[in-house]
């Protein structure tokens, strides 16, 4: 037979008959799709396997793989594009609120806060993990749920025009920036370029007609916020009013962790527990307020979120693990989110009750020298005891005299052959350091 490429039109059609969607021929659903995308190892290789576990149908790109008499493989030019156009089309079919978040540090914090939240009163679906970049997003897409009324889209970028893109496939109608922060300075070119980069969301919503939630404490937001026609500003007060414009938010206390306070719907001043604690945490928090507040979740129900919100996947978590106190946040790393989490930190532990374990800091370029001199200088004010681990630390370690480890394998031969008695232990570094080597 002539092999003829599948348009979209028809390929929707294939989805919404089969709605489960994978990429991992391991992980496909019986009969689901499997769309096979070019990678570290070309997707199109495992088609047939993908078909023999059970998928209905296989959408490739390589007219090579395809076996002729059978009609399950449906051929497209290319696989990635393809499945980013589905999920376009399937955005379209619904008129639901779509949140977007970007930003330097805290996006999926802020996100899960936010899903917790917007829980307590609507059928919530969100960005899973960090599914948040050109293909995770559009996964995201095809897997919602029927019955959704509020999506939730994280959005990663570590180049100027990735957050333009994924606005395209996503089309959000809200959306929040976290920070401009220190991250992926390589690819941004430096700090400017990202916030040129992640203001390409605020660009989106101010162009299609849609909300910016603004966190004013920060500077730079505050300061893009300007040129957008519907915001919904929101800020930390000490004695917060009524008749302030914008959302005002008490800090009540921030350690041993955060507890807030903001009006409800009734005009009470409300105060919530959250098992968070630190300024880059209340930041999270805020938000997360914030957008409950706008889209009319109760204030008892915003309280129930935070308070129950328990954070995992290696994120601003207290853990005893072999009878050693960790604090650990070794999900990523940029110098803006070190700097933050070791203030915190540093407001609640003795130096001398201390210990510092830094992963070097990836994509900062040429800016990576002095970056890490710069951590490494701030951890030495905290803690007596300071861990490096990466090649980038290499430096910093002989400067400073500090024990130095390639990386996390040898800093868990080393660690667990001392004796850390009454000290508690911070951990963080960029997700690549494969710090929780340390916990196995």
């Amino acid at each position: 037979m002539k092999l003829t490429y599948a348009d979209l039109p028809d390929l929707y059609r294939v989805y919404l008959q089969h709605p489960q969607v994978s990429i991992d021929s391991r992980k496909v659903a019986a009969g689901g799709l499997f769309i096979a995308l070019r990678g570290q190892s070309d997707g199109n290789r495992f088609a047939a396997a993908a078909l023999d576990a059970g998928a209905a149908y296989a959408v490739v790109d390589n007219p090579g793989v395809v076996v002729p008499e059978d009609d399950r493989y449906l051929l497209v030019e290319d696989s990635l594009r393809t499945l980013q156009q589905l999920a376009q089309r399937h955005r379209a079919a619904f008129r639901m609120p779509v949140f977007a978040i970007t930003g330097s540090n805290g996006k999926t914090t802020t996100k899960e806060l936010i899903a917790a939240v917007m829980s307590q009163q609507y059928r919530v679906h969100a960005t899973p993990g960090n599914y948040n970049n050109h293909i995770g997003l559009p996964l995201t897409l095809l897997s919602m749920p029927a019955g959704t009324e509020f999506l939730i889209l994280e959005m990663g970028a570590n180049h100027k025009g990735e957050i333009a893109e994924l606005c395209g496939i996503g089309r959000p109608t809200h959306g929040l920036i976290t920070n401009i922060g220190e991250a992926h300075l390589e690819g941004f070119g430096g700090k400017e370029g990202v916030k040129i980069g992640k203001g390409e969301l605020f660009d989106f919503l101010h162009a299609n007609g849609g909300v910016a939630f603004v966190n004013t404490d920060e500077s730079e937001l505050a300061e893009m916020s300007q040129r957008l026609a519907r915001c919904i500003a929101y800020f930390s007060s000490e004695n917060p009013s009524l008749t302030v414009a914008g959302l005002e938010i008490k800090t009540v206390a921030t350690h041993p962790h955060l507890r807030v306070a903001f009006f409800s719907e009734a005009r009470e001043l409300i105060e919530t527990d959250t098992q968070l604690s630190g300024e880059h945490n209340l930041q999270n928090v805020k938000s997360a307020i914030a957008v409950g507040r706008y889209f009319k979740v109760p204030g008892a129900g915003i309280c129930t979120a935070l308070a129950n919100y328990r954070p995992a996947n290696h994120r601003s978590q207290w853990l005893n693990h072999r009878e050693v106190a960790f604090y650990w946040d070794a999900y990523n790393a940029n110098p803006s989110s070190v700097a933050a989490a070791l203030n915190s930190f540093a407001a609640d532990h003795e130096p001398a009750d201390s210990v510092v374990i830094l992963g070097e800091m990836l994509e900062l370029g040429e800016a990576a020298p002095a970056a890490h001199r710069r951590v490494a200088l701030r951890a030495g004010q905290v803690a007596r005891t300071v861990l490096l681990v990466g090649e980038e630390m290499k430096e910093v370690a002989r400067e400073f005299d500090r024990p130095w480890f390639a990386d996390s394998r040898q800093l868990a031969e080393w660690f667990w052959l001392q004796d850390w008695s009454g000290k508690t232990v911070f951990v963080k570094g960029s997700r690549g350091n494969r710090l929780e080597r340390l916990l196995d």
